[in-house]
């Protein structure tokens, strides 16, 4: 079978250049505007997406061809997970392939907050000199609250540990070195997600959880859009109960009006945590390496 790839979300050349070596014949399309995918859809196989093409709906009603979906990254959560399943598509991802760049971010994110490093770079653009007014606070001795313990989330415990923080780790399995959401809530200064967008974790953080926190806690957000109630998160910085907020991930991608952007204890960045050289280039080998496995397992 002559293996027609369509890759809708640009990937590094490495693994582009994998795949062509295997003789398959692969278009290049993350020029393509999104709403035309589903007009060309049905002449491909195989198809390779990062987080920016939505595989639901019209485009996967006319994917008659298609057999593989491949996501250069982690989760599947942008693609119609069952009903691809339903169609006979096989999925295949990257799991844990950029888990450092997106723990650095993190780590990145909390020491901006803590220092307020946006906010005076952009006082200095406007011409002020605002020393006073952006007194900061240090990580160390501060306790982190790390919900989710997977490869991103031992990573960030990783680093915060370094610089000198406590750390308190909350994950849905049962072990001694993990509690429950509920204990760490009060006892965080800081508190990042690193877990998947599921029906369980949805509105992780809503008003509930925002009155259990301490004031003045600090929060990091670079897994999904979605994990957070982005209202509550709005109310609980309006009034002061979270001081800071930094936010690599929306609800809806790209934000639209979103209020939360208008805050000034808010800062944010556009879903970029795996947005590295390094990841990106692992991230597109290992993606060309699992399309030729589910080929080579399908018998196409």
């Amino acid at each position: 079978m002559n293996i027609k790839l369509l890759v809708s979300d640009k990937i590094a050349d490495e693994g582009i250049k994998i795949l062509q070596e295997q003789g398959y014949e692969v278009t290049r399309g993350w020029d393509i505007p999104k709403s035309d995918l589903p007009k060309v859809i049905g002449n491909y196989n195989v198809l390779i997406v990062r987080s920016a093409t939505k595989v639901r709906g019209e485009l996967l009603d006319n994917a008659k061809n298609l057999k593989i979906i491949g996501r250069a990254g982690e989760g599947l959560d942008n693609v119609d997970y069952e009903r691809a399943k339903q169609m006979g598509i096989m999925l295949v991802n990257t799991p844990h392939i950029s888990y450092i760049s997106v723990s650095e971010l993190a780590i990145g994110h909390m020491i901006a907050l803590s220092r307020n490093i946006v906010q005076g770079t952009q006082s200095l653009r406007e011409g002020k000199w605002e020393k006073d007014k952006l007194m900061g606070t240090e990580l160390n001795g501060k306790t982190l609250g790390v919900i989710g313990c997977g490869f991103i989330g031992k990573d960030v415990e990783r680093l915060a540990l370094a610089l000198g923080m406590k750390v308190i780790v909350v994950e849905e399995c049962v072990h001694d070195r993990f509690v429950p959401l509920a204990e760490m809530l009060p006892k965080a200064d800081f508190i990042t997600l690193h877990v998947p967008l599921t029906p369980k974790t949805r509105y992780l953080l809503s008003t509930k959880e925002f009155d259990l926190m301490k004031k003045g806690v600090r929060i990091v957000d670079c897994s999904r859009g979605g994990v957070i109630d982005q209202e509550a998160l709005y109310q609980a910085l309006v009034t002061g109960k979270v001081a800071g907020a930094a936010l690599d991930v929306f609800e809806e991608e790209p934000p639209k009006n979103n209020k939360l952007l208008t805050l000034p204890n808010v800062i944010a960045t556009p879903h970029m945590g795996a947005q590295t050289f390094e990841a990106q280039h692992r991230a597109s080998i290992q993606i060309a390496n699992n399309i030729i496995d589910a080929v080579e397992k399908l018998k196409l």
